[in-house]
């Protein structure tokens, strides 16, 4: 039998769709369901994946390997980029996490203006007259908010951009330098706003987003419970959240 061959060595056009969809389809299922672990559980990953395949076959279309990007990269780009926008239209997060979400980060730079340093839990709590249960409750509700967006950065995301963005993300030497630039910040920001975690919640962060381990294998590692991890998780989003808005509006 004959070794199956690499994705990259797929011939990409729409002609080859339905085998590029299948080899791709391990790739779809990751991504939506990465995705999916942020989400409330009404939230359908079969759906997501749906969406996600639409994302793969747009990508098919428009992918020109004369860019010098890899289809790999660019499809996974489509992928989650189709997958996010679907959750955007559906406005899934809803209203009162919004307003839960933008209390916190109130407070904490309030209460970080005040002391010259990150507020304890305890403190934010109080400030917010909430008891401990509750603040946890509510950073568990609002974890699911994204950390930030291009357009915190200067990139819209509209078609040009999003090939911007995507060149910048494939290593093209000729991207725009524009967005060369606000993504090399970006990571600076990140790994600025990273340092500042206390170090228990810096390892969940190095193991859920780049080991990529699921909260269970984060508990086993970590010797602790999977409530235990998604409560540190839950935290540490919190923490970044507001301190990437703090650097970013200090940066820019």
């Amino acid at each position: 039998m004959a070794d199956k061959p690499a994705l990259d060595q797929i011939e990409i056009s729409p002609a080859n769709s339905e085998q590029v969809i299948k080899e791709y389809a391990p790739m779809i299922k990751y991504v939506a369901n990465r995705i999916a672990m942020r989400l409330p559980p009404h939230i359908e990953v079969d759906d997501l994946i749906s969406v996600g395949v639409l994302g793969l076959i747009d990508a098919i279309e428009k992918f020109d390997p004369t860019r010098g990007a890899k289809f790999k990269t660019y499809a996974e780009f489509r992928v989650r980029g189709a997958i996010l926008d679907e959750l955007r239209s559906l406005d899934w997060v809803p209203r009162s996490v919004r307003q839960k979400a933008a209390s916190l980060d109130n407070v904490c730079q309030r209460l970080q203006a005040k002391f010259g340093r990150p507020p304890e839990d305890e403190e934010v709590a109080e400030e917010m007259g909430m008891t401990m249960d509750e603040f946890f409750n509510t950073l568990n509700e609002t974890h699911s908010m994204p950390l930030l967006s291009l357009e915190d950065l200067g990139i819209s995301n509209d078609e040009g951009d999003q090939r911007n963005l995507l060149d910048c993300l494939a290593g093209k030497s000729d991207s725009d330098p524009h967005t060369q630039l606000r993504l090399t910040e970006l990571k600076t920001v990140i790994a600025k706003a990273i340092d500042t975690l206390p170090e228990k919640e810096r390892l969940m962060i190095s193991l859920y987003y780049y080991e990529e381990l699921t909260m269970k294998e984060i508990g086993e590692v970590l010797g602790i419970t999977e409530s235990r991890v998604s409560q540190i998780h839950s935290k540490a989003v919190f923490r970044l959240r507001t301190k990437l808005k703090a650097l970013i509006a200090e940066e820019y």
